[in-house]
């Protein structure tokens, strides 16, 4: 059973998305490798191109096994627009990435997330902008808690969807609750950078460690105006908010 990824209740402050443009990218590996020599044994977690010839070399002659989860799965799941289960499996491979204690207790504790290889972090967000036309993915959420939210994470999770106005008099809002409130599907009425879903239920350092990653702070600029493109070339899908590794493990949702 997951819990849900907001308690359903209001907080006065934070605890705290059919179009497709396609882009060519590698076939990207997700590989645990352990390389043996006669001195010594080294395991990498590193994210590698089938398109990239960066062998590890050693003095003596080593023997290389891999165990390797790849992206593809993650592709599969967002190219079919199972946003669902690109999420899950997006959460799964974070976990991966974070390492091995990461792996043992099934969430990432927010001190981790900077062991993550700005190149996987930026693979994934790559898939996810792929395949929701510039409006999912971890870069879009950056740029819209940067530029449209202030950084006030309230205002970033009304803007986004993760937060409903609640049917009263006064303008307040409550937290959506996991599964069923979320969105699931891309169209006019999902918002921009709803997902990937990372849970506040702990508060909001593991979100910030994300969105302030160094994967993120170089071309910026650059994803900014690929999205914008994406959006001129239909009609507006930007919806106003209000304005106040292993598989054999389950992710905890409370990662």
């Amino acid at each position: 059973h997951n819990p849900p990824l907001h308690r359903r209740r209001r907080h006065r402050h934070h605890l705290l998305p059919t179009t497709q443009f396609q882009i060519d990218y590698p076939s990207f590996s997700f590989k645990p490798t352990t390389t043996t020599t006669t001195t010594t044994t080294i395991t990498h977690y590193k994210l590698f191109s089938n398109l990239s010839s960066s062998p590890l070399t050693t003095i003596t002659t080593t023997t290389t096994t891999s165990s390797s989860s790849s992206l593809d799965l993650l592709a599969h799941h967002l190219s079919s627009s199972d946003f669902r289960r690109a999420d899950d499996e997006t959460r799964r491979l974070l976990i991966a990435l974070a390492g091995e204690a990461a792996q043992k207790r099934g969430y990432v504790f927010f001190s981790e997330v900077q062991f993550i290889s700005p190149d996987d972090l930026r693979a994934i967000d790559r898939l996810w902008r792929a395949h929701s036309g510039g409006r999912f993915g971890y870069s879009v959420q950056r740029r819209i808690w940067e530029q449209k939210a202030r950084c006030d994470f309230t205002r970033f999770f009304i803007r986004v969807g993760w937060m409903r106005r609640l049917d009263t008099e006064v303008e307040q809002y409550n937290y959506c609750t996991f599964p069923d409130e979320f969105i699931w599907e891309l169209n006019d009425a999902t918002p921009e950078g709803h997902l990937p879903l990372t849970n506040a239920l702990r508060g909001t350092q593991l979100l910030t460690s994300i969105l302030t990653h160094p994967a993120f702070d170089e071309g910026d600029e650059t994803a900014a105006a690929e999205e914008s493109e994406s959006e001129g070339e239909g009609a507006e899908m930007t919806r106003e908010r209000p304005a106040t590794v292993r598989r054999d493990f389950n992710p905890d949702y409370s990662f």
